[in-house]
């Protein structure tokens, strides 16, 4: 048996397979090919765009696949929620859909643009966003190129963005933000009620889960004669429990905790100073608590 999976391709592609390569799978992509290779004889890929992936899970095609919020609110399907993994194309994070207009537009909210047009990819929500603000205005659905089509063929575009960086860069303000996203590991129904398949999805849940939460973390070992034990803790952050193991010779222990990466330039001076020795620091790939 077999779990059928989308891979999202487009955007989402990279990060994707990075994220299932800390969670412990090599997936490789061709580009003469929509059908990935993963090293789980168990596991089936087939590269989907995020903006497709709802509708090919919920018909039965895709056991499972990773797509946005956003376009599964879009595409109005039933499919099942596994896992919520806040992750996007640069950062490991949200990303939200803005109004944005030209810098110099005098729109300054969603009230302003009534009779207006509005260019974007994400024709449904949008529509939905103008009817709970009473707002009546024409949605255009934009091929791409989104950003370059206010003010000549359109007053205002709702967009998708990480940084905005890409906005300001052509001239553009953002008015609102629509709404938030982030990427969903998604099941088909049907498959999710095969036992084998649910459970399959489960350690996957597990497992990407636990890599998202190592981002940004490092372990730390370190050795301390236990006379200085309380000095070298006091270092450590308050919120961390660090395991604590005696050494052969009953004087000395070993300290194995979990930091965040940004932290740690300025506490291993800090535990040298106060008696740690032997500290080694060594990347994280899962947390899985």
């Amino acid at each position: 048996m077999k779990l059928r999976l989308g891979i999202p391709k487009g955007s989402l592609e990279s990060a994707t397979v990075e994220l299932f390569r800390r969670a412990g799978w090599a997936i490789s992509v061709s580009n003469r090919s929509y059908f990935p290779t993963i090293d789980d004889p168990e596991i089936e890929c087939m590269l989907i765009r995020a903006q497709e992936m709802a509708r090919y899970v919920d018909q039965g095609i895709l056991d499972a696949g990773l797509t946005g919020m956003d376009w599964i609110t879009e595409s109005n399907t039933d499919v099942l929620p596994v896992a919520d993994l806040v992750y996007a194309r640069q950062s490991f994070g949200k990303v939200r859909w803005v109004l944005a207009v030209p810098e110099d537009s005098p729109i300054q909210s969603v009230m302003d643009l009534e009779g207006k047009v509005i260019a974007t990819e994400l024709v449904g929500a949008t529509q939905n966003y103008l009817a709970k603000n009473g707002v009546s205005a024409k949605v255009e659905f934009s091929w791409g190129a989104t950003e370059v089509k206010p003010p000549i063929l359109a007053d205002a575009i709702v967009e998708v963005t990480e940084t905005g960086s890409s906005l300001r860069a052509n001239k553009l303000r953002i008015v609102e933000t629509v709404l938030e996203s982030n990427t969903q590991l998604i099941a088909n129904k049907s498959a999710w009620h095969d036992p084998w398949k649910q459970q399959k999805l489960q350690d996957m849940k597990l497992l990407l889960e636990g890599a998202i939460a190592a981002v940004g973390c490092v372990g730390l070992m370190l050795n301390v004669a236990s006379d200085n034990l309380p000095e070298v803790l006091d270092v450590l952050p308050a919120l961390n429990s660090p395991t604590i193991s005696p050494l052969a010779d009953g004087t000395w222990v070993a300290i194995n905790t979990v930091l965040p990466e940004s932290s740690v330039r300025a506490i291993i001076p800090k535990l040298k100073q106060a008696g740690a020795t032997g500290i080694v620091e060594y990347p994280l790939n899962k947390i899985v608590v």
